[in-house]
């Protein structure tokens, strides 16, 4: 399916997921040197959430929702804007 995406804060509340496999050509020969039966190839799922806004703390936009979804990611990958044209 196609993820939201609109020029508003939280167009979205529940963050749009994807998961990802990530090839590697080596897998194969790992798995001839050890003897695996299966091979199972790496995944990365990625959670776009809606970010924090001024005053989330004491409960705007999203507030502790916001917490709650971050909370189970292992790693945070911050995207900055980088647009010169307002409307994007």
């Amino acid at each position: 399916s196609i993820a939201a995406a609109e020029n508003f804060p939280f167009c979205t509340v529940e963050p749009n997921i994807v998961k990802v496999g990530v090839p590697d050509e080596r897998i194969e020969v790992l798995a001839k040197v050890c003897g695996a039966q299966k091979t199972v190839p790496g995944a990365v799922e990625i959670r776009d959430i809606a970010g924090l806004i001024k005053g989330a703390s004491t409960g705007a936009g999203m507030g502790n929702a916001f917490l709650g979804q971050i909370r189970g990611v292992q790693v945070v990958l911050h995207v900055v804007r980088c647009f010169s044209d307002d409307s994007v």
